[in-house]
C-alpha cells in the first residue's frame, strides 16, 4: 500500500492555527503522512505575534538532511522561511534530494501585521526558489510584493499571475481573500489558461492560518497524485468549509476548522 507523504518547511505557531501545526492537521485530514522542517518558532496567539525566534542554519540543514536521507516526500510546501540564508539552503537541498511538487506559500506578514519574511529575502525567494515551484500561492498583498505592482482588480490579478509564471513557477494562484465584495475569486494560471475559483465570502474574524491551510491542502492532493487544477479545487473546498464552520477560538483572529471538510464528506458526523 502506497502512503502519500508530504513535507512542510515552515514556522511553528504555538497557537495551532497556522504554520506547521495547520499543515499537519490538513495533511492528516486529507489522508497524507506529514513531515516537518521547522524554520522558526513564533510566539503567537489569535491577537498577534509576540515574538519570532529563527532556528539556526545548522538546525534547519540537519532537519532537511534527516528528512531527505530517509523519506521520499511526494510533495513539499514552504511557508515561513524568514531569511535569505534559509531560502538558499532550502533551494540547495531541493536540488540535492531531487524532490518534486513544490508548493510555495510566500508567507511574508502575519494577520496582525508582524513581518515574517525579511525584506532582503524577497528577491532571493524570486530568484532561488520560485523557479522550482509547481505552484506559488500568494494572497494579494504578497503578490504585490513579489511582482512589484498594485493589484486592484481582476485583470491586474491575472497580470500578477502571468509575472509569477514568467519567474519560473509552473502555476500561479492569486488568492482573492483580501479583495472586497460578496464573492471571493481565486485566479489560477497555468501559463496558457486562467481558471477562476469562486465562493461566497464569509464575514468572520476566524481566518487565522487560511493561507497555510489552503496551500497545505494543495500539497496533500498533489502528493496523492492529483493534477494541479484538481488539487486547487479540492483545497478551495477544504478552506471554504474550514472558514464556514468556525470554531470560535480566541479573542482575535481565531483559527479555521480543520475538521470541517471531512465531517461534511462523511455527512456531518
Amino acid at each position: 500500500m502506497r502512503i502519500a507523504q508530504a513535507l512542510t518547511i515552515a514556522g511553528s505557531d504555538n497557537g495551532g492555527g497556522a504554520g506547521i501545526q495547520a499543515d499537519l492537521k490538513t495533511f492528516q485530514e486529507l489522508g497524507v503522512y506529514g513531515m516537518t522542517v521547522i524554520t522558526a518558532i513564533a510566539a503567537q496567539n489569535t491577537t498577534g505575534v509576540q515574538g519570532v525566534f529563527p532556528i539556526s542554519y545548522e538546525g534547519i540543514a540537519q532537519q532537511l538532511d534527516s528528512t531527505g536521507d530517509d523519506f521520499k516526500p511526494n510533495a513539499v510546501k514552504t511557508g515561513m522561511l524568514y531569511s535569505t540564508e534559509t531560502i538558499q539552503l532550502v533551494a540547495e537541498k531541493w536540488r540535492h534530494y531531487e524532490w518534486s511538487n513544490l508548493v510555495i506559500d510566500p508567507v511574508m506578514v502575519a494577520k496582525g501585521g508582524a513581518p515574517l519574511l525579511q525584506q532582503q529575502a524577497i528577491q532571493t525567494l524570486i530568484t532561488e526558489l520560485i523557479p522550482h515551484a509547481q505552484i506559488t500561492t500568494p494572497n494579494i498583498p504578497e503578490a504585490e510584493l513579489l511582482t512589484d505592482m498594485s493589484i486592484r482588480n481582476l485583470s491586474e490579478r491575472e497580470e500578477a499571475a502571468r509575472r509569477l509564471v514568467q519567474m519560473g513557477s509552473a502555476y500561479a494562484l492569486i488568492k482573492g481573500g483580501h479583495d472586497t465584495g460578496g464573492m471571493i475569486v481565486d485566479v489560477l494560471y497555468d501559463g496558457q489558461s486562467f481558471h477562476y475559483l469562486e465562493n461566497i465570502r464569509i464575514v468572520t474574524p476566524h481566518t487565522h492560518g487560511t493561507g497555510c491551510t489552503y496551500s497545505a491542502a494543495i500539497t496533500a492532493e498533489l502528493a496523492k497524485g492529483s493534477s494541479v487544477l484538481a488539487a486547487v479545487t479540492t483545497a478551495r473546498a477544504f478552506i471554504q468549509a474550514a472558514i464556514e464552520d468556525e470554531l470560535g477560538i480566541g479573542a482575535g483572529h481565531g483559527p479555521t476548522n480543520h475538521f470541517a471538510y471531512q465531517r461534511r464528506q462523511r455527512g456531518g458526523q
